[in-house]
């Protein structure tokens, strides 16, 4: 009896790591992109009439490669590019600016090269890419920021680190250590989980003392027509694939191919990123000017799939007012690969709200 059993539970370790995803995996390839959506909404909120780009890809001759851009924030002011560091843990820096992270719960230490040196060289790659264009930015007007949105980032200068954690046994909580440990070991570009937290929305006519010294820098307002141009080139910038699953989650990086019955995946060729601009799924029947929309049927065994074909004669989201529908199982799977990620993964359509393909 013992045997079969054995036998039944490695069976059912087989079948989920070869036809199930792990939902580990999962998390870890969400996590950091659902934090980009969350930081870039809020900043929109923050700032009237702004406009976040999130997941923007910049053609690096340097390199030969395309460099990853978390965010750009453009403001009528000025336009601010964003690292998100969704750490969470204990931080300071060494002497070269590095992050030095510690889980306050397993004390597992990573290293993380320095931020702000990072999204400084973004910054000129994408200064470089704007005249590309022939969008030419006035002296300063591109500058840089690194939020940490994660509620756990606790904040540590590089001297109180070793004391907090030789006496992390002694108290349960590092938080009476941590509120009197100032900020002076980061440099102004930091935007902490704190500062984030204390951010208010600008009024009409001025902003709000940490907007203003925080995110801006006391600049002219720019030229409407750079504003405009600089929002035109952006939105029609390379950027990442993206899903959107269901509890509020989001993936960044390509789509791959469609998986599944031979019927559905006849249904589903034409949807591909040269004949279907900006793609979105949801499970709803009601159309806000989304390319795909997706309505589950009873029982969820089957999906309406509704795409619009891609029209390369309107600019940014460059989708025809023109829908198209076919029906396949909610089984089909989505393959794609996550950014920052070595294995691909796959989705079933009745597991995404939506999905958008760059051009």
């Amino acid at each position: 009896m013992w045997v079969a059993v054995i036998c039944g539970l490695f069976l059912c370790l087989i079948v989920k790591l070869f036809f199930y995803e792990d939902d580990t995996l999962l998390d870890l390839d969400s996590s950091h992109a659902s934090a980009l959506f969350t930081v870039a909404k809020r900043l929109e909120k923050l700032y009237h009439g702004s406009k976040v780009y999130v997941g923007i890809q910049i053609p690096d001759a340097d390199s030969a490669s395309r460099q990853n851009i978390d965010l750009v924030l453009v403001t009528n002011q000025e336009a601010v590019v964003i690292s998100v560091k969704n750490v969470s843990g204990f931080v300071s820096t060494d002497e070269d600016g590095n992050w030095v992270c510690t889980d306050g719960k397993h004390h597992k230490t990573i290293r993380i090269p320095n931020p702000v040196v990072e999204t400084k060289q973004l910054v000129s790659i994408l200064e470089e890419y704007l005249e590309q264009r022939g969008v030419t930015l006035p002296e300063g007007y591109l500058s840089c920021k690194v939020i940490c949105p994660n509620p756990n980032f606790r904040l540590l200068t590089a001297s109180s680190y070793t004391v907090v954690m030789n006496i992390s046994e002694k108290y349960k909580s590092h938080d009476h250590f941590v509120s009197s440990i100032h900020s002076d070991s980061f440099p102004p570009e930091v935007i902490t989980y704190d500062q984030w937290t204390q951010l208010k929305p600008e009024t009409k006519k001025s902003y709000s003392g940490w907007i203003k010294g925080v995110l801006h820098g006391g600049k002219d307002k720019m030229q409407d027509s750079i504003f405009e141009k600089l929002k035109s080139v952006l939105s029609t910038a390379p950027i990442s694939d993206r899903l959107e699953l269901k509890g509020n989650k989001y993936v960044l990086g390509e789509f791959l191919e469609f998986k599944g019955k031979q019927d559905d995946l006849q249904a589903l060729r034409k949807i591909r990123r040269s004949k279907v601009s900006h793609v979105v799924l949801c499970n709803s029947s009601i159309l806000f000017g989304e390319s795909f929309v997706v309505t589950s049927h009873a029982a969820h065994s089957t999906v309406q799939v509704l795409y619009s074909p891609r029209d390369y004669r309107v600019e940014g989201s460059s989708h025809s007012s023109q829908w198209e529908e076919v029906t396949v199982r909610s089984s089909t799977e989505v393959v794609f690969q996550p950014q920052n990620s070595t294995k691909t993964r796959k989705y079933k359509l009745s597991s995404l709200i939506s999905m958008s393909l760059s051009a």
